[in-house]
Protein backbone atom coordinates (compact mmCIF):
# COMPACT_ATOMS: atom_id res chain seq x y z
CA UNK A 1 0.00 0.00 0.00
CA UNK A 2 1.06 3.76 -0.42
CA UNK A 3 1.78 6.69 2.01
CA UNK A 4 -1.98 7.43 1.40
CA UNK A 5 -3.57 3.80 2.13
CA UNK A 6 -1.29 3.73 4.90
CA UNK A 7 -1.95 6.43 6.82
CA UNK A 8 -6.36 6.44 6.13
CA UNK A 9 -5.50 2.92 7.71
CA UNK A 10 -3.41 5.12 11.17
CA UNK A 11 -5.95 7.66 11.22
CA UNK A 12 -9.02 4.39 11.63
CA UNK A 13 -7.11 2.70 14.09
CA UNK A 14 -6.11 5.83 15.89
CA UNK A 15 -10.26 6.39 16.30
CA UNK A 16 -10.64 2.96 17.30
CA UNK A 17 -8.09 3.21 19.62
CA UNK A 18 -10.09 6.67 21.18
CA UNK A 19 -13.87 5.28 21.05
CA UNK A 20 -12.74 1.90 23.13
CA UNK A 21 -10.97 4.44 25.56
CA UNK A 22 -14.46 6.56 25.89
CA UNK A 23 -12.33 9.10 24.17
CA UNK A 24 -12.95 11.84 21.30
CA UNK A 25 -10.53 10.99 17.98
CA UNK A 26 -9.80 14.32 17.59
CA UNK A 27 -8.41 15.26 20.51
CA UNK A 28 -5.96 13.00 19.57
CA UNK A 29 -2.35 14.54 17.08
CA UNK A 30 -1.29 12.42 14.86
CA UNK A 31 2.71 13.44 14.23
CA UNK A 32 4.15 11.72 10.93
CA UNK A 33 7.89 10.74 12.10
CA UNK A 34 9.33 12.16 8.63
CA UNK A 35 12.66 10.93 9.16
CA UNK A 36 14.31 9.71 5.91
CA UNK A 37 11.41 10.49 4.16
CA UNK A 38 12.06 12.46 1.24
CA UNK A 39 10.58 16.31 0.63
CA UNK A 40 8.29 14.34 -2.00
CA UNK A 41 7.41 11.72 0.20
CA UNK A 42 6.08 14.33 3.11
CA UNK A 43 4.36 16.31 0.69
CA UNK A 44 2.56 12.99 -0.44
CA UNK A 45 1.77 12.60 3.46
CA UNK A 46 0.31 15.55 3.69
CA UNK A 47 -1.94 16.14 0.70
CA UNK A 48 -3.54 13.01 1.69
CA UNK A 49 -3.82 14.86 5.56
CA UNK A 50 -1.12 14.29 7.87
CA UNK A 51 -2.02 17.47 10.05
CA UNK A 52 1.97 17.44 11.38
CA UNK A 53 5.44 16.11 10.57
CA UNK A 54 8.11 15.29 12.90
CA UNK A 55 11.74 15.33 12.50
CA UNK A 56 14.26 13.61 14.55
CA UNK A 57 17.42 15.57 13.10
CA UNK A 58 18.03 19.05 12.60
CA UNK A 59 19.94 19.35 9.74
CA UNK A 60 17.35 17.03 7.69
CA UNK A 61 14.68 19.35 9.49
CA UNK A 62 16.61 22.48 7.52
CA UNK A 63 17.18 20.88 3.78
CA UNK A 64 13.28 19.63 3.67
CA UNK A 65 12.05 23.07 4.93
CA UNK A 66 14.50 25.06 2.58
CA UNK A 67 12.67 23.04 -0.30
CA UNK A 68 8.53 23.52 0.82
CA UNK A 69 8.44 20.14 2.16
CA UNK A 70 6.69 21.18 5.15
CA UNK A 71 3.74 23.49 3.63
CA UNK A 72 -0.19 22.73 5.01
CA UNK A 73 0.92 20.75 8.21
CA UNK A 74 2.41 21.94 11.38
CA UNK A 75 6.33 21.01 12.00
CA UNK A 76 7.69 19.27 15.56
CA UNK A 77 10.78 18.08 16.36
CA UNK A 78 10.47 15.02 17.75
CA UNK A 79 14.62 13.69 18.20
CA UNK A 80 17.41 14.49 20.76
CA UNK A 81 18.12 17.87 20.43
CA UNK A 82 21.73 19.22 21.16
CA UNK A 83 22.11 22.66 22.52
CA UNK A 84 24.34 23.81 19.90
CA UNK A 85 21.59 23.15 17.60
CA UNK A 86 18.78 24.73 19.58
CA UNK A 87 19.04 28.25 17.56
CA UNK A 88 18.10 26.58 14.29
CA UNK A 89 14.23 25.55 15.93
CA UNK A 90 13.44 28.59 18.12
CA UNK A 91 10.52 30.12 15.99
CA UNK A 92 10.84 27.48 13.09
CA UNK A 93 8.89 24.79 14.72
CA UNK A 94 6.34 24.87 17.02
CA UNK A 95 6.54 22.26 19.29
CA UNK A 96 10.06 20.93 20.57
CA UNK A 97 9.23 17.46 21.83
CA UNK A 98 13.00 15.84 23.50
CA UNK A 99 13.46 18.89 25.89
CA UNK A 100 16.09 16.69 28.45
CA UNK A 101 18.34 18.72 30.70
CA UNK A 102 18.05 21.87 32.34
CA UNK A 103 20.87 23.55 30.21
CA UNK A 104 18.77 22.93 27.08
CA UNK A 105 15.77 24.78 28.56
CA UNK A 106 18.08 28.08 29.10
CA UNK A 107 19.63 27.59 26.04
CA UNK A 108 16.36 27.22 24.18
CA UNK A 109 14.99 30.14 26.51
CA UNK A 110 18.00 32.06 25.65
CA UNK A 111 17.53 31.76 21.64
CA UNK A 112 14.09 33.10 21.95
CA UNK A 113 14.02 35.96 24.05
CA UNK A 114 16.54 36.95 21.15
CA UNK A 115 13.87 36.60 18.47
CA UNK A 116 11.23 38.17 20.43
CA UNK A 117 8.97 34.67 21.02
CA UNK A 118 8.09 32.04 23.63
CA UNK A 119 8.82 28.36 22.05
CA UNK A 120 6.63 25.58 22.92
CA UNK A 121 8.31 22.52 24.38
CA UNK A 122 7.56 19.39 26.11
CA UNK A 123 10.06 17.68 28.45
CA UNK A 124 11.38 14.36 27.54
CA UNK A 125 10.74 11.72 31.17
CA UNK A 126 13.23 8.56 31.03
CA UNK A 127 10.17 6.59 31.93
CA UNK A 128 12.23 3.30 32.01
CA UNK A 129 15.11 4.43 33.85
CA UNK A 130 17.40 3.43 31.11
CA UNK A 131 21.01 4.95 30.87
CA UNK A 132 20.91 4.57 26.93
CA UNK A 133 18.15 7.32 26.71
CA UNK A 134 18.15 11.16 27.77
CA UNK A 135 15.46 12.74 29.44
CA UNK A 136 14.75 13.82 32.82
CA UNK A 137 14.23 10.48 35.87
CA UNK A 138 10.98 10.85 37.06
CA UNK A 139 11.96 11.78 40.83
CA UNK A 140 13.55 15.11 38.91
CA UNK A 141 10.89 16.35 37.49
CA UNK A 142 8.85 18.73 39.75
CA UNK A 143 12.52 20.16 40.13
CA UNK A 144 12.87 20.70 36.84
CA UNK A 145 9.27 22.19 36.17
CA UNK A 146 10.43 25.08 39.09
CA UNK A 147 13.25 25.34 36.99
CA UNK A 148 11.63 26.00 33.97
CA UNK A 149 10.02 29.60 35.29
CA UNK A 150 13.21 31.00 35.80
CA UNK A 151 13.53 31.01 31.88
CA UNK A 152 10.81 33.26 30.34
CA UNK A 153 11.25 32.20 26.62
CA UNK A 154 9.76 28.75 26.62
CA UNK A 155 6.41 27.35 27.84
CA UNK A 156 6.54 23.74 28.82
CA UNK A 157 3.17 22.46 27.11
CA UNK A 158 3.55 18.58 28.32
CA UNK A 159 5.69 15.52 29.00
CA UNK A 160 7.20 13.02 26.13
CA UNK A 161 8.67 9.79 26.41
CA UNK A 162 10.09 7.31 24.95
CA UNK A 163 9.48 3.50 26.91
CA UNK A 164 12.50 0.79 26.66
CA UNK A 165 11.92 -1.81 23.95
CA UNK A 166 9.27 -4.19 24.38
CA UNK A 167 8.14 -7.82 22.58
CA UNK A 168 4.67 -6.52 23.41
CA UNK A 169 2.04 -3.26 23.20
CA UNK A 170 0.98 -4.16 26.65
CA UNK A 171 4.86 -4.52 27.77
CA UNK A 172 4.48 -0.54 27.59
CA UNK A 173 1.78 0.01 29.63
CA UNK A 174 3.19 0.66 32.94
CA UNK A 175 5.89 3.52 31.29
CA UNK A 176 2.67 5.14 29.53
CA UNK A 177 0.74 4.81 32.73
CA UNK A 178 3.88 6.27 34.88
CA UNK A 179 4.08 9.08 32.40
CA UNK A 180 0.30 9.81 32.53
CA UNK A 181 0.08 10.11 36.72
CA UNK A 182 3.67 12.15 36.29
CA UNK A 183 1.21 14.61 33.91
CA UNK A 184 -1.61 14.48 36.41
CA UNK A 185 0.20 15.00 39.84
CA UNK A 186 2.24 17.86 38.18
CA UNK A 187 -0.59 19.32 36.38
CA UNK A 188 -2.15 20.05 39.84
CA UNK A 189 0.88 22.07 40.94
CA UNK A 190 1.43 25.58 40.22
CA UNK A 191 4.41 26.12 37.94
CA UNK A 192 5.40 29.50 35.78
CA UNK A 193 5.45 28.83 32.19
CA UNK A 194 3.56 25.41 32.51
CA UNK A 195 0.76 24.64 31.10
CA UNK A 196 0.13 20.91 30.79
CA UNK A 197 -1.79 20.23 27.83
CA UNK A 198 0.06 17.38 25.82
CA UNK A 199 1.60 13.96 26.65
CA UNK A 200 3.55 12.70 23.34
CA UNK A 201 3.39 9.25 23.71
CA UNK A 202 2.90 6.12 21.81
CA UNK A 203 5.10 4.89 18.19
CA UNK A 204 3.70 2.98 15.10
CA UNK A 205 4.12 -0.66 17.37
CA UNK A 206 2.13 0.49 20.46
CA UNK A 207 0.31 3.87 20.20
CA UNK A 208 -3.62 2.53 20.62
CA UNK A 209 -1.72 1.31 24.21
CA UNK A 210 -0.43 5.15 24.46
CA UNK A 211 -3.98 6.36 24.01
CA UNK A 212 -5.99 4.08 26.25
CA UNK A 213 -2.85 6.20 29.34
CA UNK A 214 -4.47 9.18 27.75
CA UNK A 215 -2.04 9.95 25.17
CA UNK A 216 -3.25 13.39 22.83
CA UNK A 217 0.03 12.99 20.43
CA UNK A 218 1.32 10.09 18.72
CA UNK A 219 4.33 9.59 16.94
CA UNK A 220 3.79 7.25 13.93
CA UNK A 221 6.42 6.56 11.47
CA UNK A 222 6.27 3.07 9.77
CA UNK A 223 3.05 2.53 9.84
CA UNK A 224 2.77 5.41 7.24
CA UNK A 225 5.72 5.60 5.22
CA UNK A 226 7.19 1.94 5.58
CA UNK A 227 10.09 0.37 6.88
CA UNK A 228 12.96 2.75 7.18
CA UNK A 229 16.15 1.54 5.07
CA UNK A 230 19.07 2.98 7.41
CA UNK A 231 23.08 2.91 4.95
CA UNK A 232 24.90 -0.20 6.13
CA UNK A 233 27.77 1.45 8.01
CA UNK A 234 31.25 1.38 5.99
CA UNK A 235 33.54 -1.54 7.30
Amino acid sequence: MGIAENLAQVQERIARAAEKAGRDPGEILLVGATKMNDADRVREAIRAGLPCCGENRVQELLEKNEAGAYEGAALHFIGTLQKNKAKYLVGLVSLIHSVDSEGLMQELSRQALKRGLVQDILLEVNTGGEASKSGFAPSELPAALEKAGQYSGIRVRGLMTIPPVCRSPEENLPYFRLLRQLFIDNGEKKYDNVVMDFMSMGMSGDFEAAIACGANIVRVGTAIFGVRHYPAPHV
